[in-house]
């Protein structure tokens, strides 16, 4: 009996089956959108389904270690080995190709220092003119990702990880949560071109919030953001689907709406104007206020340094956060984040060295950012002049992040970008805040052993001549060599 059920049961499945394909064949051969699901019925569905399925089979099976975009494996894995406090270590030798041009190599001292584990770096202080200068010592911090763009849990796990850390975080353009103050880390707010949580009505900078803001006494920083680098000359988008009602009530906008911010602040429109806005905001805060952008004419650079010495060295940003044109977003059009703007490796020496010709490196920091994830980028980073370098996907990976590729779908797997409830039970805040801090100590490690094997004690002494750079012919030169330094 129960064997002829079984059969029964199959014959119907078949039955049910052909009645299906039957179907989708119609719809095909009827539909007039795909081309070719109308010419190969029901077969060119594969199409399709492998198309979506390839990129997960690139990234697990077929891809190199070094070959993926905008992170090879590589690079990944060594963020989640230093995450988990794993094994950091290599056998057998390199995987990554020394002759090609643009590499970069250190330049190690034939008497390395010695005790790097000890070395602690020195203190740097942004805006030693305000009433409340900052002074961080770590030179690795969190970049700027809003909380809505990012899940509550990621940012509280980021909040306590980088209190752990001695770190900063910065808040993007999205507002201050609770979130973001709940693990008691120093925060540095952004104020984007919609002036998300320091917004009037009409979308101008309402100064009593600002003021609000600026009382808090973790917030260190402000940074006015002009551009980054994934979508310069565009604003933030935040999909409405990921607009609740706390994430409409810290930024000021409506509930379940696309949050779109102008391409620029209404206001700025010039230098004379930038600088009246960073003094403005600086008045109120009284705190350490600077600028981020995206580089694209260099000579907007001369043009900015000549207005600020027109008006003194007290009218410059404190500080500048130099992003590059690979720096990653959850939304931004292809052509923007394909084409337009200058990559940190040819505008940050551009920039460091202006500021040193025009005798104003000290009075301005710099801030670098833009896909620097591992050691050996951060030291980079540091040789050509940077003070300090902020990381956003860096710390996506320490969080459990797998290069999914869904941040602008609200499907993030691993809970990060994501505000559907059910994905973000995975995520636990603090087990990730752990990892975070791993992360964070164990990149500062890395650049210790790589400045130390240079022959310095502390990793910012690394200067131009201590890495070199592949050229065209596979053989090296001193970035000295290549970025001759500007004396102020």
């Amino acid at each position: 009996m129960i064997a002829q059920w079984l059969v029964a049961g199959f014959v119907l499945v078949l039955i049910l089956g052909a009645l299906w394909l039957l179907v989708l064949y119609v719809i095909d051969k009827t539909q007039t959108r795909h081309t070719i699901r109308r010419n190969f019925p029901v077969i060119g569905r594969f199409r399709y389904l492998f198309e979506h399925l390839g990129e997960f089979f690139r990234q697990y099976f077929y891809a190199m270690d070094r070959e993926e975009m905008p992170f090879n494996r590589a690079q990944r894995s060594w963020v989640y080995r230093a995450a988990k406090n794993a094994d950091r270590t290599l056998a057998f030798g390199s995987t990554r190709d020394l002759t090609k041009q643009g590499t970069i190599i250190f330049a190690n001292s034939a008497y390395p220092r010695q005790q790097e584990e000890k070395t602690q770096p020195m203190a740097v202080t942004i805006g030693a003119e305000c009433p409340h200068p900052y002074s961080p010592t770590s030179y690795f911090h969190i970049s700027g990702m809003s909380y809505g763009a990012l899940s509550p849990v990621a940012v509280t796990a980021l909040s306590k990880g980088a209190k752990l850390a001695g770190c900063w975080i910065n808040t993007g353009e999205g507002g201050l949560s609770p979130y973001h103050l709940v693990g008691g880390a120093d925060v540095v707010f952004q104020i984007g071109t919609a002036k998300y949580g320091v917004r009037t009505e009409q979308g101008e900078l309402c100064e009593q919030r600002l003021k609000q803001i600026a009382d808090h006494d973790l917030v260190k920083m402000f940074e006015i953001k002009l551009s980054q680098g994934a979508k310069p000359g565009k604003g933030g988008i935040l999909p409405g689907v990921k607009v609740n009602q706390e994430i409409a009530d810290i930024r000021g906008i409506p509930v379940g709406q696309d949050s779109i911010s102008p391409n620029r602040h209404p206001e700025i429109s010039n230098n004379e104007e930038l600088l009246d806005f960073i003094a403005r905001v600086r008045d109120i805060t009284g705190k350490p206020t600077g600028i981020k952008f995206v580089m694209g004419d260099p000579t907007w650079i001369d043009e900015l340094i000549a207005a600020i010495h027109a008006r003194g060295a007290a009218s410059a940003p404190d500080f500048i956060t130099l992003d590059s044109a690979d720096g990653g977003t959850g939304s931004a059009p292809q052509p923007l984040m394909d084409y337009v703007g200058l990559k940190l490796s040819e505008s940050l020496p551009i920039l460091v060295d202006k500021l040193m010709a025009a005798g104003l490196k000290d009075r301005i920091k710099v801030v670098a950012s833009g896909k620097m994830i591992t050691p050996a980028d951060v030291a980079w980073a540091l040789a050509i002049g940077a003070d300090f370098i902020v990381s956003a996907r860096g710390f996506m990976f320490s969080l459990g992040c797998i290069q999914a590729m869904q941040c602008n779908k609200n499907t993030c797997p691993t809970g990060i970008t994501t505000h559907n409830k059910s994905l973000q039970k995975g995520l636990d805040p603090t087990d990730k805040s752990v990892r975070v801090a791993n992360y964070h100590k164990y990149l500062e490690y890395g650049v210790n052993i790589i400045a130390h094997s240079c022959g310095v004690a502390d990793p910012r002494e690394l200067t131009r001549r201590h890495a070199r750079v592949v050229t065209h012919t596979g053989d090296s030169i001193s970035l000295a060599q290549r970025y001759p330094p500007t004396q102020g």
